[in-house]
């Protein structure tokens, strides 16, 4: 495989620096299992509704997000398969890991440890 071209590194490497923030790797987490607006997604991630609205216009200016009017709230979304699944599995990997890691502290307390 050939390496990827000076542009679609830099277009990861701006993705991927988005996503390094945990407020909105929290975000595209949320979308991922399904739409919402910016009330619902600052009541999930806990946080303040400024805040939540610049991360999400961020994500959308980058592309990882998407939003669409409907009445007087804006939904986003994640229109993506390739982000939702790379965040999955990066997120579902490390939750492995520290289920793993935390397994034997778990049996040492269970034990009476």
């Amino acid at each position: 495989m050939d390496d990827p071209s000076a542009e679609v590194l830099a277009q990861a490497a701006a993705a991927f620096g988005l996503l390094a923030s945990s407020a909105r790797l929290h975000l595209v987490w949320a979308l991922a299992q399904g739409e919402s607006d910016v009330t619902n997604l600052a009541e999930r991630v806990g946080g303040a509704l400024p805040a939540v609205s610049q991360h999400l216009a961020k994500l959308k200016l980058a592309g990882l997000v998407r939003s669409r009017r409907e009445g007087r709230r804006q939904v986003y979304y994640v229109d993506d398969a390739d982000i939702v699944t790379v965040v999955r599995v990066m997120m579902g990997q490390l939750t492995a890991r520290s289920d793993r890691s935390a397994a034997p502290v778990r049996r040492l307390h269970e034990a009476g440890g």
